[in-house]
């Protein structure tokens, strides 16, 4: 048993160094009073997949929040190499560019439970190659777009509560 304690703590450690991973800031202070973490839930936990190209966020349960709604919303920040092709014969690259991208997920208010308990779910949110080139645009109008290669550089993920200014859970990666 004592062994399988020590693995698991190493596993996290490995977890946590390897980047894949962020660490929420929960502070209920932002909440409303008697917030807690519900039975078996405990906080969100953002992992950036960089295959193709996500977010995602683990959902969970916040008790003693009353009849308090809640915002949560999960913001994507890329940075994207491009190269521009004159469509001629030989459709040869131009120039290449650099473009930066954001993305934001934001769903309707989440509402409380008649006993008081929110339910957060799962947030997942990426950068599609559609979404630079629809955010960037080669120089000459008669050039294509093509996107080479995108790299998430960091997201923000927050759950702030109405009438509160801070977020009561943050998130950044």
């Amino acid at each position: 048993m004592r062994r399988t304690g020590i693995t698991a703590v190493l596993f996290l450690l490995l977890l946590a160094l390897s980047g894949g991973t962020a660490w929420p800031e929960t502070n209920f202070d932002n909440a409303p009073s008697g917030a807690h973490y519900a039975n078996r839930s405990s906080e969100p936990v953002c992992t950036v997949n960089e295959t193709d190209n996500t977010v995602s966020c683990t959902g969970t349960k916040i008790a003693g929040v009353g009849n308090t709604n809640a915002t949560v919303s999960l913001t994507v920040f890329a940075s994207a190499d491009i190269v521009c092709h004159n469509p001629g014969r030989n459709s040869k690259v131009v120039e290449p560019h650099s473009s930066t991208v954001t993305d934001d997920l934001t769903p309707p208010p989440l509402t409380p439970s008649k006993n008081g308990q929110l339910a957060v779910p799962l947030l997942s949110e990426g950068i599609t190659e559609d979404e630079v080139t629809t955010a960037f645009t080669c120089p000459n109008p008669n050039w294509t777009e093509e996107v080479t290669d995108i790299d998430i550089t960091g997201f923000t993920y927050s759950l702030t509560f109405a009438g509160f200014d801070q977020p009561a859970i943050l998130i950044t990666g």
